[in-house]
């Protein structure tokens, strides 16, 4: 038996944004999601050169690649491409995003992580954060001084301390993750996880078998808790498949 990743993709620009500055990237190697900031146009522009800089990346992977070393080389792409727009428009100078992405190399599940967008994975019910959030909030949680609770709601819960940004540099979290049969992953904008508690999406995402539907059902619910922010994810069923013969 092999495993492959079978995945869905939803996103919506929310009930409060006139325009959507989430992107996205979805393949049986490669899945991202990047919010970008900076406003109306240059974070649009930010999370599309950080998805473009995943999209070349999926043509030119092979088996025998580092996994880790590859999402390195696309984070610094990314960084690149973001620094190389601000030069040619200064209207874009200060954009940037957050990255998320999944690379599955057959054997081998990879992480790429800045930003507070978020990966999950679902496994026997169980829903676990994989990622944390690179955020002024998170850092008081560490530290002690404040507690997951209060941090769900707390104004600055969006102030980023990590992104990728032009001119600044490529610093990912970069890991793997262990693979079992059947293991749902969530990659998705705080857009999603700032306004669905996660009681909420570990029951879509342990009920709704389908990932298509499950995607939109999670849309559906943050819209209807006010939708203030675009709103992104892609899950992913970790399935098994007859090798050919």
């Amino acid at each position: 038996m092999e495993l492959t990743l079978r995945y869905a993709v939803a996103s919506d620009v929310g009930q409060r944004r006139e325009a959507n500055e989430d992107s996205v990237y979805a393949s049986p190697r490669l899945l991202a999601v990047a919010d970008g900031m900076g406003g109306h146009v240059a974070g649009e522009v930010a999370s599309s050169a950080a998805i473009a800089a995943i999209s070349d990346l999926d043509k030119r992977l092979t088996a025998d690649a580092d996994p880790l070393e590859e999402l390195f080389g696309a984070v610094r792409d990314a960084v690149v491409r973001l620094t190389d727009l601000a030069e040619d428009d200064h209207a874009l100078r200060g954009m940037g995003t957050t990255l998320t992405t999944l690379h599955w190399n057959g054997s081998r599940l990879a992480v790429a992580h800045v930003g507070d967008s978020r990966a999950y994975l679902l496994r026997e019910g169980e829903l676990e954060q994989i990622t944390r959030d690179h955020t002024v909030v998170q850092e008081l949680v560490d530290q002690g001084r404040i507690t997951p609770e209060v941090a769900a709601s707390h104004p600055s819960r969006s102030v980023l301390t990590r992104a990728l940004q032009s001119g600044g540099e490529a610093d990912p979290d970069l890991f793997f993750l262990e693979v079992r049969p059947a293991d749902r992953y969530l990659i998705c904008s705080d857009g999603l996880s700032d306004v669905v508690p996660a009681d909420a999406i570990r029951e879509v995402l342990a009920t709704e078998t389908d990932p298509e539907q499950a995607a939109q059902r999670l849309v559906e619910l943050a819209n209807a808790g006010g939708g203030p922010d675009n709103i992104t994810c892609v899950i992913a069923d970790m399935v098994e498949q007859h090798a050919a013969q």
